[in-house]
């Protein structure tokens, strides 16, 4: 799906969307969002010292609690090398550490340091907020609207066989 943003996207003020031109308004405007979310994302994550794929990380852990590596790798659906190389980033930079598990002396358990639950709990309540300040202002139709069109768009997508591992 190589989809871009085009250089002439008609954004604001489009009076109908219907037909071909309509569905390509709207899809301009996701892929507008799309780069603007992407955009802030990196801006706030690159202030607390993360990246995205540091942070899929701590939101799987936060899911799982203390984990070994395997685990890690099977619930985001990516190779155990590939989170060995986030986790050593995480121990270097504080956000977790690598303990010894309680069961199986091969294995250690990834936990979080008290900076890294700290990080997690910011990012959930500036997602929280971020999301009060985008929607908040809604008529309740509208927000109800949004969200199913936006539920109609991810069901379309993984028929078309896209998934995400969150």
């Amino acid at each position: 799906m190589n989809a871009h943003l085009s250089g002439d996207a008609h954004l604001p003020g489009d009076a109908h969307l219907s037909g071909d031109a309509g569905f390509a308004a709207a899809l301009d405007r996701l892929l507008l969002l799309t780069v603007l979310l992407n955009d802030d994302m990196h801006r706030g994550l690159a202030a607390d010292g993360l990246t995205p794929s540091r942070t899929s990380l701590l939101w799987t852990l936060w899911r799982l609690g203390p984990s070994p590596q395997k685990d890690i790798a099977a619930a985001m659906q990516v190779s155990a090398r590939t989170v060995t190389g986030l986790v050593d980033g995480l121990v270097a930079t504080g956000f977790v550490t690598r303990e010894p598990h309680p069961s199986d002396r091969r294995a250690f358990l990834v936990t979080f340091t008290a900076r890294g639950t700290a990080a997690v709990e910011k990012l959930e309540a500036d997602q929280r907020e971020f999301s009060r300040q985008l929607f908040a202002h809604m008529p309740a139709e509208r927000f109800e609207g949004l969200v199913a069109g936006l539920d109609d768009v991810l069901a379309t997508l993984h028929a078309l066989g896209l998934r995400s591992p969150f």
